[in-house]
């Protein structure tokens, strides 16, 4: 049995993380790809980090249902072992849940930009490891279907 355990828990870890979706400036939907993009000048006022709460899918709770409810049904026999296994399947299924939002949160910035048009507008993205700003620095801001995102300019 514990290997089935262990066997569900790799194979929730693995759902939860292949469902994440990236939220840096640097990555595009399928559907965002080869659309006409809106392009907005500014100038970073400032820089404040912020989290990115993580997914919260059913795969999380699933696979911690499942889990759970496996787990428990060894405990006790007859009436009990089915109390069992519906507690450690509801117990399970919330610890699971809790579990894929924090595996998948991120790391972000929110970034505050005087626009050349004179509107100050606040961006949020994935942090990139690889992408530093800094206030004053010159933005390009593209947007498209609603959704924008900051690149040094």
């Amino acid at each position: 049995m514990r290997v089935l355990e262990r066997l569900l828990c790799i194979i929730f870890l693995l759902a939860s993380v292949g469902c994440t979706s990236d939220l840096t400036g640097e990555t595009y939907s399928r559907s965002e790809a080869r659309s006409v993009q809106t392009v907005r000048l500014g100038s970073i006022v400032s820089l404040r980090p912020v989290q990115i709460e993580g997914t919260k899918s059913i795969v999380g709770s699933g696979a911690g249902a499942v889990i759970g409810g496996v787990a428990a049904s060894n405990v006790g026999q007859g009436r009990g072992s089915t109390v069992a296994s519906v507690v450690g399947a509801v117990t399970g299924g919330l610890l699971g849940a809790a579990a894929e939002e924090g595996v998948t949160r991120t790391q972000g910035v929110e970034i505050m930009v005087l626009e050349d048009d004179g509107v100050t507008r606040a961006y949020v993205q994935q942090v990139e490891p690889d992408q530093v700003f800094r206030v004053s620095q010159r933005v390009r801001i593209l947007t498209v279907q609603g959704t924008s995102r900051v690149i040094p300019y």
